[in-house]
């Protein structure tokens, strides 16, 4: 089981002192987030990039139906450049909120798990290099013949977690099915309360169950596969709670801290930082 946190309020260079105090502390990884409009997570991983060496970097995570996939792409191979491979993005369709709808329209779940699927496959085509065209309904790339850029360090892309709902009473699960087909899954239960993944340790190994038997229908199996369950070993976000072994038994092969309740008002910045030091200083849930 390894160990990553999310550290959810911190400016850029705030950031990158962090993620050098989590990786002293033994973290394998550590998150930024993206919003429609907000602070740049690339540019944040990307000063964290320059002050390690080996933690992990990454998204939790990244709304794909509102980005340019092109765009996104180029994001991810610069900031696994600068960190010579250490990058994991994990996706979702994004939470439809004031900070979405004062820019983009709400189309609707169904266009938006379009848009998911159609721009990851624009991002991991090209990612793994020229020549890439693509022809979706939401999308549509030519072959690109000049000012390529170079690709990421990890091939043939880095890692991609996409988030997988579990709908009870439901024979087919779309969700599960996407995130069967990357790298890794984060795990829920749809229709808990805002705010909860609605994860149990049973619905844990359900979701396990159905994903490895989607994986190794596809000739895929589940060695690299990626499990990862957030949880909070501090406050009070969600319902997930250690001991870590008990997920970790259940399917999990991460444990990532989200500390979403810390307070996130400019008056109360500099006390959140130095508690969000503090348990990173402390390491790893045992």
């Amino acid at each position: 089981m390894r160990c990553g946190a999310v550290i959810p309020y911190a400016a850029e260079r705030d950031f990158a002192e962090l993620a050098a105090v989590a990786e002293a502390a033994g973290w394998d990884a550590v998150f930024s987030w993206e919003a429609v409009w907000g602070q740049d997570a690339w540019v944040t991983l990307a000063a964290a990039a320059m002050t390690t060496q080996r933690i992990r970097l990454g998204t939790l995570l990244t709304p794909v139906p509102a980005q340019r996939p092109w765009e996104l792409a180029q994001k991810i191979a610069s900031v696994d450049r600068l960190s010579d491979g250490r990058v994991t993005v994990s996706v979702g369709l994004g939470a439809v909120q004031g900070n979405w709808s004062a820019f983009l329209p709400d189309e609707g779940r169904a266009v938006r798990a379009r848009q998911l699927d159609e721009g990851l496959d624009v991002v991991a085509g090209l990612l793994r290099g020229q020549p890439f065209s693509y022809a979706g309904t939401q999308w549509s790339i030519s072959e690109v013949t000049e000012l390529i850029p170079p690709g990421p360090v990890q091939r043939p892309h880095p890692p991609i977690w996409c988030v997988g709902a579990l709908v009870p009473g439901r024979t087919r699960q779309p969700s599960l099915e996407r995130a069967a087909r990357w790298q890794g899954i984060l795990p829920a239960v749809a229709g808990g309360a805002e705010g909860s993944s609605g994860l149990t340790l049973e619905a844990l190994r359900e979701i396990v169950g159905r994903v490895r038997g989607i994986r190794e229908a596809a000739g895929l199996g589940m060695d690299g596969y990626d499990v990862v369950v957030e949880g909070d070993s501090y406050g009070s976000f969600g319902s997930v709670r250690p001991p870590i072994s008990a997920w970790s038994d259940a399917g999990a092969t991460w444990w990532v801290e989200s500390w979403w309740d810390l307070p996130d008002g400019l008056d109360q910045r500099e006390s959140t930082l130095a508690e969000t030091r503090r348990r990173l200083a402390q390491g790893p849930p045992a």
